[in-house]
């Protein structure tokens, strides 16, 4: 671990900001009486005036165990902050559940759910003009988002996540098995195969989700937080303590230690959010095996903080740094078992040992390369190798182009062993026609579902597809390949494109594939083709219309970018960031 800072790549360090009262103009002076009235009214005395506000932003909620318990995280965090010299200020947002929404219209408000609540958290601390933020967290969105919003802000600010939900378990056979929210996905297919009965769904189903915790495979929430811990924007290590673990309490406190710090220093957000660090934060979802996800969502942040980072940078980490670790969807263990093992630490220092990352700053006032240093691993661990002896010599993903996808889509790597698939079209337009045809028993070995008009713009709001992919899964159906302009859940695993760029409903040319066409996806290439006149088909083609969306789900759609561009929704976001076809480049 010697390769150190990156000048080029790590942007200078902000101005210091004193001791931190950038809500000064809040509390201070003669003329802010009444605000200081309302305050006082809150809670807050003639001392606190002289403190750091910090705002605690919560994304608690009881509809869900990813959530369920931040309130009481955040009561940790509120001590951290006091005992540091600082004064919290709470404030919540919002959450969508993904397991809970999909496969239902309710998942078009997953992603949607992203932008409102970086929006929220910006509003309610700009408003207030607050000295630093700790973002409280729990499953997928929500990590993203307050990422992007500390990256838009640019304030001094940490992300907390609420850790992962312990394994549930099974009687089988042979003995306990543990499981995860996947199995009870793919017993659905099971179920509609006929090879278990209701009996033995509602015994998956009972059994999956023990307690508080976010998704426990390295889905999504996992990902994220491993990603946020690696780009140095959440302490290392308190991202990895398990939701119910006893420890976690201290990390909480830990955490609101970190962030007084980190506002007397006059550490802003973008002091973490650099180049260099997305680039390792990309090397990590690779290593992992994470979620494609991760595509849009590193990319999205970068917008946010006006860094000049996006999908090529992305395949550019997954071509350079193999899955060292054995995590579902693809492997054999969950986010608690890598916790046990050693963590994120043990994971980050096996990747700078190997040059797969540089050193760079984190909110514990720490370098990464010093924090990694501290990695203990547990004797006889299985769950993470090395970079010389991985569990794939390759990353978890990759951006292909083609016929199909000028500006890209993201195809998952982990859980097969597949370099090249053709088959024929069986053409969607919308995951819940896919998922009556798979139940069904119309889609079989061979096909190349298409599922299209599920981008950001046409659901509008990019669903993800886990009830399809999981379905195929529990029916037993492996020879398949599925493309899609929505997204995939993390817990999704197989031949799998998503993200596929321009979507149909902004005239994208998976709009123009009908059944029976020819479809070729090729790895090594980076090419999904198809073998038809796409050219001569627009002439004569009419879109069919877009499903009626109003209210929030209508101003998403005027507003959104596309997949390559992260699915912001902030004015003017860069060009999407294209490979360069060369000759080369196609005949590889």
């Amino acid at each position: 671990m010697t390769q150190d800072f990156t000048p080029e790549d790590i942007a200078p360090s902000p101005p210091s900001q004193g001791n931190g009262r950038r809500s000064a103009v809040v509390t201070a002076g003669a003329n802010r009486a009444a605000a200081r009235s309302y305050l006082r009214a809150a809670g807050m005395d003639d001392a606190d005036f002289e403190k750091p506000m910090i705002a605690v932003v919560n994304t608690w909620s009881s509809v869900t165990p990813c959530n369920m318990h931040l309130d009481r995280l955040a009561k940790d965090v509120r001590a951290g902050i006091i005992a540091a010299g600082g004064f919290p200020i709470d404030f919540n947002t919002i959450v969508v559940t993904d397991g809970i929404s999909m496969g239902t219209p309710g998942m078009k408000a997953s992603l949607i759910s992203r932008e409102v609540v970086a929006d929220s958290i910006e509003l309610a601390v700009q408003g207030h003009q607050l000295d630093g933020v700790v973002c409280i967290v729990g499953c997928d969105k929500t990590i993203p988002a307050a990422a992007m919003a500390l990256a838009r802000m640019d304030i001094p600010g940490l992300v907390y996540y609420g850790g992962t939900i312990m394994p549930g378990v099974v009687p089988t056979a042979a003995g306990p098995r543990e499981i995860s929210i996947q199995d009870v996905f793919e017993a659905i297919g099971a179920r509609g195969a006929g090879t278990i009965d209701d009996q033995q769904l509602k015994a998956v189903e009972s059994a999956a989700c023990p307690g508080a915790g976010a998704c426990g495979g390295q889905f999504t929430a996992n990902t994220m937080a491993m990603a946020l811990s690696v780009m140095g924007l959440s302490p290392m290590g308190a991202n990895d303590v398990p939701a119910v673990d006893p420890m976690k309490g201290a990390q909480g406190h830990r955490c609101g230690e970190l962030i007084v710090e980190r506002v007397f220093a006059g550490d802003t957000a973008r002091k973490y959010i650099t180049r260099a660090s997305l680039k390792n934060a990309a090397a990590a979802v690779s290593a992992s095996g994470g979620s494609t996800n991760a595509v849009l969502h590193l990319t999205a942040i970068a917008i946010e903080a006006g860094i000049e980072f996006g999908v090529e940078d992305c395949n550019t980490a997954c071509e350079q740094t193999p899955v060292i670790c054995d995590l579902k969807p693809g492997g054999r263990f969950l986010a608690s078992h890598l916790y046990a093992s050693g963590g994120t630490r043990l994971v980050t220092q096996r990747l700078a040992e190997a040059g797969k990352l540089v050193n760079a700053p984190t909110v514990s006032g720490r370098s990464l390369f010093a924090e990694a240093a501290e990695a203990e691993e547990a004797p006889g661990q299985q769950v993470v190798s090395t970079v010389a002896q991985p569990f794939s010599p390759r990353g978890s993903y990759a951006v292909i182009y083609g016929d199909i996808a000028p500006d890209g889509a993201v195809l998952k790597l982990t859980g097969h062993k597949v370099d090249r698939f053709e088959g024929p079209a069986c053409v969607f337009d919308s995951e819940e026609d896919a998922f009556h045809a798979v139940q069904d028993g119309s889609v079989g070995e061979g096909d190349v579902i298409v599922i299209r008009y599920e981008g950001p713009q046409g659901g509008p709001g990019m669903r993800e597809m886990l009830q399809v992919t999981a379905a195929l899964k529990g029916r037993g159906i492996h020879d398949v390949a599925l493309i899609t302009d929505g997204r995939f859940s993390g817990a999704s695993y197989g031949f799998v494109a998503g993200h596929v760029s321009p979507e149909a409903a902004a005239g994208g040319p998976i709009g123009l594939i009908r059944d029976g066409d020819r479809i070729t996806i090729d790895v090594t290439a980076r090419r999904i083709d198809v073998a038809a006149d796409l050219t001569a088909r627009r002439a004569a083609h009419t879109a069919p219309p877009l499903n009626a969306a109003t209210g929030v789900f209508a101003k998403y759609r005027a507003q959104v970018a596309s997949a390559a561009q992260g699915a912001v929704t902030i004015p003017n976001p860069p060009p999407a960031q294209v490979r360069v076809e060369t000759k080369q480049t196609q005949e590889a």
